[in-house]
């Protein structure tokens, strides 16, 4: 699997449009490994023919307008979807819950949703239903697109950079770190919760 995911992703320009499309998709569809992408791209900006500036610009941009369809179907869809088949107290009151930290938090919220899985996608969208002014969400989002886009990329690079010569290595260690980040988020999350 790492291998292919190499061989897709070490030909420019169409690791560019991989890592685009991925970002952009798991945007909306949270199961699609655009942080693995950006990561191998990192890694292949130093062991491949890949630019680490490409590659950032890539996944951000890939995650922007990504993040931006999510908030378009919340707006437009989000309601009567959530009104057909998410009615009840239950979803009221969550949907309240999170306009009301939209409002309190919302720059914040949407750049720390970035780094939790299927954190962006719930946030995006529930800015979306909640209509959260979009001038705000495009800002806001646009940072934590280009933050989430350096991390992976960077993370990757500097993998690629210690262990050279040793690529493999360096794809496992960068994971490693991105996915102990992940649990670290979620972790702190749920203590903040309780």
């Amino acid at each position: 699997m790492f291998h292919s995911a190499f061989d897709l992703l070490s030909q420019p320009p169409e690791a560019y449009l991989i890592v685009f499309a991925l970002a952009l998709g798991d945007a909306v569809v949270p199961v699609l490994p655009s942080e693995a992408a950006l990561i191998t791209a990192g890694l292949l900006s130093v062991v491949g023919d890949l630019t680490l500036g490409w590659v950032i610009a890539a996944g951000a941009l890939g995650a922007y307008c990504g993040d931006g369809i999510s908030y378009a179907l919340g707006r437009f869809v989000g309601r009567p979807f959530q009104e057909r088949f998410l009615a009840g107290n239950r979803t009221e009151r969550a949907l309240t819950w999170s306009e009301r930290q939209l409002e309190e938090r919302g720059g914040l919220l949407l750049v720390v949703a970035r780094y939790v899985p299927g954190g962006r996608t719930a946030a995006t969208f529930t800015c979306g239903i909640t209509h959260f002014p979009y001038p705000r969400f495009a800002a806001f989002d646009a940072l934590a697109a280009l933050s989430w886009a350096v991390y992976a990329s960077v993370l990757g690079y500097f993998g690629g950079r210690f262990f050279e010569n040793h690529a493999w290595v360096a794809l496992l260690v960068a994971f490693g770190i991105a996915g102990a980040l992940t649990l670290a988020v979620e972790g702190v999350r749920r203590l903040r919760r309780q």
